[in-house]
This record gives C-alpha cells, structure tokens and sequence, in this order.
C-alpha cells in the first residue's frame, strides 16, 4: 500500500517536469517529502496562504533581490512546511539560482529544483493532481473494502485469527494481537518469518510507546491500536509499518482501528445453539455475572421457569475440563499415569469438537443436578466451562448438596465417557463459590467459582469440589492472568522495571527484586542467592527503588511488588 500522495521524488519523475530539465539545487534529504497540492506563486510572502505540503512553482520575478529576503523567503516556506520549491530559469535568473537561495534551502532540507528549459506550469499541476485524485479514488476504494471486510468478520463472529489474517492481507504488513501484559495472544506475520517477528516480543513490545489510542511510533516502524470495549481495554493491536517507508497511510489507521473493533466486539459475542430453555438459563447466568439485568427480574424469570432464587441459600458451581482442548485430553490408566498414545487424534477432531465437548459436559451438569435433586441454573459461562447457580432451602445443606451433586456428576460422567471407573484423576474439576444469602451477592460466589475451577485445574489432587481454602494466592493469580485489571496492577507496579529491563537486557534487575523479596528481604541472604557481592547488591536495590520510586524496606510496598511478581509469573505461563 502506497501513501496517498507522491512525493517530490515521483513527481520530478513525471514527463511535463522532466520536459523542463529539472535540476536538483538543494535539499536531496526532502525528496521523499509528500506532495499534498501544486501552488504557483510570483509573490514573496506566498508562506502566509499556504498550508503545507505543497510545492511551489514559481519564474523568481516577483522575489526578493537582496540576500537577506532571499533566506528570509526561503526560511518561510520551510516554517509553513512545504514540500519543495521549484523555480523556471530564463526570466528572473538565467544560469541558475542565486547561491545564497542555494545554501538556505540546504540548511533547512528543503528541495530547491531548477528548470532549466520553459515548460508550461499548468501542465506539471495537472499532472500531479491526476495523480493525487487517482490516488485518493484507489484509497477511498481500499477503504471501502476494509469496511466490508471487517463488518463481515463482525457478523460472521470471526476468531481473533481470522481476523489478523484479514488485516495482514489487506496490508501487506506483520500484525500482532497482545494483551496488557504483553503477551501475544494472536498473530499473522503475512509472510515475514514468524520467529523472527516474536523473537523478545515483550522486550520489543515495551519499547513501542505510541502517544495516543491510535498511533505510529516512528522510532519502531509500529502503527498501534487500543483494543477493548464499554470502558475495558483488554489488549492492543500492533501493525508494523516498514521503517523506511514514510507515516502509514490513513487507510492503515483505519483498517487497525476497524480490526480492533471487530476483535472487542467478538469477544463480546456469545453464541448459543441450545435449547430456548438452555439459552434463558445462560441468559439469567450471564446477568448475574455482567450485572445486565436487576437482580429482581432475573428471579422473577427463573421462578417462571421453576426455579426459585427468593429467600433461597445461593452456592456458585463451576465444572470445567482441565484441558481446554479435546486434543490435549488424556485417558489415564489404572495407576492414574496417562498412556504413551492415548492422545486422540489430532485429524479426528473436527471444528466442532470443542463445542460438542461443552454441550456433553452442559448435559452431564443437568443430568447430575436432576440425580441429585438440586435446583439451580444451570449453563455454559465460556467456552470450557458450565456454570451452576444452586438454590438451597437451608444453609446447613450446602456440604450435602455439593456431595452428592459431585458424585452424581462422576457418575454421570463415568457411564458416558469412554474412560475406566478406576481412573485416578478425572478430566473435570467441580468447583464451588462461598454460599450468600442473597441474590444479589449471587455474582460474587459465581466468579469465586470461576476463578477456582480455573485454578484447579493443575492441581494433582482428585478433590470432589474445590473451595477457595484449597487454592492458594499463587492460584489465585494464575486464574485471574486475562483479567485486565492484574494486567493493568502489574503493569502499575512492575511497568518501568521491565521497560528498564527491556532497554538493558544485561542487567536484568527484575531478578534482583526477585531474590530480594523472596528472601524475606534479608539483603545478604538475597545478595547470595543472586550470586552478587553485597555491595553491588545494594546499589542494585537502590536503582530498583529510584526505577519504581519505592521504599524497598517498606513490608506494605514490598508486599504490592511481591504480589506483582507472582501475578507477572501467571500472566507468562501459558
């Protein structure tokens, strides 16, 4: 994709320029300036009525004769931007240019061409505004099928992939999807090798700093996006621009925002193929958790639909594979190691795997509530796991109802799967929220369950149901690794040591805060453990302190920074 204008260089290529036999004066480091528009002009204070970008044809008649109003006139055009200067011999100078004319433009940069044959300017101005609004039709197209493109991705609910895949054909350029962590969730390098684009991403990837939601960074050749949506940026979608070519084109800031904005808007999207019963579940579900609807509406609904939430004890349920993909599902022996081979295969997963793996498991969940004869909303909350919101009559049942509801849940599972009843380790994890006593605090025991299954699912124990005791802050953390808001704490508390880390790979002083924190703070056991001699330690903390602008021997900023680590730990392991 070419930028919308020529520059001076193409349009001294032009054949009505080269009729007049141009000659460049000065200012061959401008010659790649854009050209916006063509500006005759026979006046000295022609800069006053320009608004830069043009390039100026004049005979020299009407210009000053004195040295001093020749650099003034040529430090005008400068100031004001325009994009070169081009002056016919044979009526005001015959040999060529003045020297003084000469010497000023090539201080300022700016091209100074002579003709030295006559040519009629109107032919040059025709030229290049054919040229200008040949280019203007070619990007209002390129728009125009960017538009298309991405609206169709948008309704069609396009996975990130596709998407980048769309981007880069359109632009011919690497695109990568990060989230605020930095960590590349999506990329497509359109040809360029894919190692070589990822190679140190993070380290790269903090050394872009564009100054606005949308905006190039020169110094890395990146066209930046923010990615989000209602207020929750989540990512940014970075476009590289070769660094020798000039500013992206408006076209390519149009087609990275329009990407972004089919990405937020795909993550909002929930797709349902169920029953309208299943999709009223989800629908109340979804409500609780998003707080989309009043907790008030969401009771009346459920209770038509005969469950009763109203004076009701609540208990959040989450059940979710411990493998996200089918691929990666392993059917273990009798000792609970996985056998050589039991993988499936890859060809014999389709598509439509995944959802199918949900559905099965969304129908084990309502199958085991039924055996249990627990009342609840029941439905998938993502894409790997099945929520359930229990409505107990009385608090004192919550244990009972989580154990039977997990043991008919194997059951279940066990006369359905083709994996052995001696299995030691099942493929899903039940987890459960603390108990509220109120609709409105449904939300919290939800999440709270959420967050728990996801943390379990590395857990080697074979628990009936996980509750918060047995997860820990490291787990914790590692569930919460997409949330944007530890991103958004890490990037708080950790963000100008790892851009300084980043610009100094040699020193690598994360390790040293490491070290020193996971000692208890102990200077000299830490200084061992780094492997450094005690003073270089302590010059190395108080670079940290003055990096961070923290008091390292403060326990409450040493915790924050601590907690930081541990959540910069989760967000880097996949």
């Amino acid at each position: 994709m070419s930028p919308v204008f020529p520059t001076v260089r193409e349009v001294l290529a032009l054949v009505p320029v080269r009729h007049g036999a141009p000659r460049l004066v000065a200012g061959d480091t401008g010659l790649d300036r854009p050209v916006r528009w063509v500006h005759v002009a026979e006046v000295p204070d022609i800069a006053t009525l320009l608004g830069g970008g043009e390039l100026v044809l004049t005979t020299g008649i009407g210009l000053p004769a004195d040295d001093a109003g020749l650099r003034a006139f040529i430090g005008d055009l400068a100031d004001v931007g325009v994009s070169g200067l081009v002056v016919e011999l044979g009526r005001r100078y015959v040999s060529g240019v003045p020297r003084v004319m000469a010497a000023a433009a090539e201080r300022r940069g700016l091209p100074l061409v002579e003709l030295r044959r006559a040519t009629p300017f109107v032919r040059i101005t025709e030229a290049v505004h054919a040229l200008i609004v040949d280019a203007q039709l070619t990007e209002l197209r390129a728009t125009e099928e960017i538009h298309q493109r991405f609206t169709e991705l948008s309704v069609e609910g396009a996975e990130p992939t596709e998407v980048l895949r769309q981007a880069a054909e359109l632009s011919g350029c690497p695109v990568v999807l990060e989230n605020l962590s930095r960590q590349v969730l999506a990329y497509d390098p359109a040809g360029e090798s894919a190692e070589l684009l990822l190679d140190g991403w993070e380290q790269h990837s903090r050394q872009i700093r564009p100054a606005g939601r949308t905006a190039y960074d020169p110094d890395s050749g990146w066209l930046v996006t923010t990615v989000g949506a209602r207020g929750q940026d989540w990512g940014r979608l970075l476009l590289r621009w070769p660094a020798a070519e000039a500013t992206p084109p408006t076209r390519l800031t149009i087609l990275i925002e329009r990407a972004a904005s089919t990405l937020a808007l795909g993550r909002l999207i929930r797709r349902d193929a169920e029953g309208l019963e299943r999709q009223i579940h989800r629908t109340l579900l979804t409500a609780l958790i998003d707080h989309s609807r009043p907790v008030d509406e969401v009771a009346l609904r459920a209770k038509a639909l005969g469950v009763t939430l109203d004076r009701r004890h609540l208990v959040g349920v989450v059940v979710r594979h411990r493998a996200d993909d089918p691929v990666g599902d392993l059917v273990d022996d009798d000792s609970g190691a996985a056998r050589a081979g039991a993988r499936r295969d890859p060809e014999s997963v389709g598509p439509e795997a995944g959802p199918a793996r949900l559905r099965d498991l969304a129908e084990a969940v309502g199958l085991a509530l039924r055996e249990a004869r627990l009342t609840a909303l029941t439905s998938a909350v993502d894409d790997h796991a099945v929520g359930a919101l229990l409505a107990l009559p009385d608090p004192a049942d919550e244990e009972k109802a989580l154990a039977a509801f997990a043991a008919a849940l194997r059951r279940v599972r066990l006369d359905a799967a083709p994996v052995r009843p001696s299995a030691a380790r099942p493929a899903v994890v039940v987890a459960a929220g603390s108990g509220v006593g109120s609709l409105r605090e449904a939300r919290r025991s939800l999440v709270e369950a959420r967050q728990i299954a996801e943390a379990a699912r590395r857990d080697p124990r074979d628990l009936p149901c996980f509750r918060l005791p047995h997860v820990g802050l490291a787990g914790l953390l590692h569930l919460l690794r997409d949330e944007p808001r530890l991103q958004t704490f890490v990037e708080r508390e950790l963000g100008p040591l790892l851009a300084y880390d980043a610009q100094h790979p040699r020193e690598q002083l994360l390790g040293t805060l490491r070290a020193y924190l996971e000692q208890g703070r102990n200077k000299s056991a830490a200084a061992s453990a780094a492997h450094l001699s005690r003073p270089a330690f302590y010059e190395r903390l108080a670079r940290i302190g003055r990096i961070l602008d923290a008091d390292l021997d403060s326990v409450e900023q040493c915790l924050s920074l601590h907690v930081a680590l541990l959540a910069l730990d989760a967000v880097r392991t996949p």
